[in-house]
């Protein structure tokens, strides 16, 4: 009898998730280099943990459509309705629910505030960023939402951009500039992965190196090459990367 009733609330509990399946094709794992998030018209503000390090920070795992559904051939990250249809799904209804529990992330918390922090300064409190994180894209990810952060921060504990572009000799100056393509040939050399780059002006104007869009197989394990081209607002052929 116990068997049964501990069978019957498995499969109740796989059921919640599977019924409501997003079909997608690939994850964009992003990060992004905090001083060119705060060296702009807006600046920034510092969430509940403090500063955060002079690292690439986790924006999001965010699911994702090979094709734009209902437009054109020619997807585009920023296009997410209208002439090329919808390029990706967001707030996805889940049997299970889809608000965010402190209790079900309690274990990844120290480590989320340090690898995965809010700028933003809207709010401050980094468990609201990463609940509506949750909200807009982890209830269309097909995971459960412990499975969503961890694989997150695995996928940056195994991919340490700032320790890679190091490597390269692409370090945070406020004086250095470096070519795109040294960027996206250190990044595929060390992960065997190709990446989008994306790009924001600083006060001054100057194009500075802003979010990594990492793509990532629909378990959220293993880094693709990315099947999209995205339009990167880079202007010209250097970027910087910002003191932090």
């Amino acid at each position: 009898m116990k068997l049964a009733v501990a069978c019957g609330l498995v499969l109740s509990s796989l059921l919640a998730v599977s019924s409501t399946a997003e079909q997608f094709d690939f994850f964009y794992f992003v990060q992004q280099w905090p001083g060119s998030f705060c060296d702009t018209w807006r600046g920034c503000c510092f969430p509940d943990t403090g500063k955060p390090a002079a690292d690439f920070g986790i924006h999001g795992l965010w699911p994702n459509y090979a094709q734009c559904h209902g437009g054109d051939d020619d997807a585009s990250f920023f296009s997410i309705v209208g002439r090329r249809g919808k390029c990706w799904p967001e707030y996805c209804e889940r049997e299970d629910g889809n608000a965010l529990s402190p209790w079900e992330i309690r274990d990844l918390v120290a480590s989320l505030g340090r690898s995965w922090p809010t700028l933003s300064c809207r709010s401050g409190d980094s468990f609201e960023f990463w609940s509506y994180e949750w909200k807009k894209h982890g209830t269309c990810s097909n995971l459960r939402p412990h499975d969503y952060f961890a694989r997150a921060l695995a996928l940056k504990a195994a991919h340490n951009l700032t320790a890679i572009l190091a490597a390269a000799g692409i370090v945070p100056s406020d004086t250095e500039t470096y070519s795109l393509s040294s960027v996206s040939d250190a990044i595929a050399a060390a992960t065997g992965a190709t990446a989008n780059l994306q790009c924001n002006r600083d006060k001054d104007g100057q194009t500075q190196l802003y979010q990594v869009f990492q793509c990532v197989d629909r378990e959220a394990k293993k880094l693709i090459d990315c099947p999209l081209h995205m339009r990167s607002r880079c202007s010209g052929d250097r970027v910087k990367l910002p003191l932090f």
